[in-house]
């Protein structure tokens, strides 16, 4: 069986997720892109920033709209190595994500495929396009390796 070569922004956010996890966070990666370039990348830091909002998703969105100079990014993807949660769906949508390509599924604490289904729900102002399932084996394995070591 041939291993297919990851898209560069789900490489991209998976070295980003490493990078939490060098650092002792949950080993989280985003990026987001713009017309086809990375303009944004972030790894979860909860723990190194204080700040329990300071998920991968949040602080790249953070980022590229201020690369942009603006709120709403509806022509840009974000990449992420984990299945959304509530708090980082709500985000994505009023941001106006066109689309969403994550790795890994989070059956405990995601909310796209999973829990509460945010983009579901009739008061869910807009729906990202979403591809589950890219690079999924690289940021489960990440995931297991970092609760592995903390059990």
């Amino acid at each position: 069986m041939t291993a297919w070569p990851l898209p560069p922004p789900m490489a991209e956010a998976l070295r980003q997720a490493e990078r939490a996890a060098a650092a002792g966070e949950v080993p989280v990666g985003a990026v987001v892109v713009h017309q086809g370039r990375i303009i944004a990348a972030a790894h979860n830091a909860p723990r190194s920033l204080a700040d329990p909002t300071a998920h991968a998703e949040l602080l790249s969105i953070r980022k590229a709209a201020a690369a942009l100079g603006q709120e709403r990014l509806t022509e840009c993807e974000l990449w992420v190595t984990l299945e959304p949660c509530a708090m980082c769906a709500g985000a994505i949508a009023h941001a106006r994500i066109a689309r969403l390509y994550y790795g890994a599924a989070d059956p405990k604490g995601g909310a796209v495929a999973h829990g509460a289904h945010v983009f579901d729900q009739p008061q869910c102002l807009h729906r990202p396009d979403i591809y589950p399932g890219i690079g999924e084996e690289r940021a489960a394995t990440l995931l297991r390796a970092f609760f592995q070591e903390r059990r």
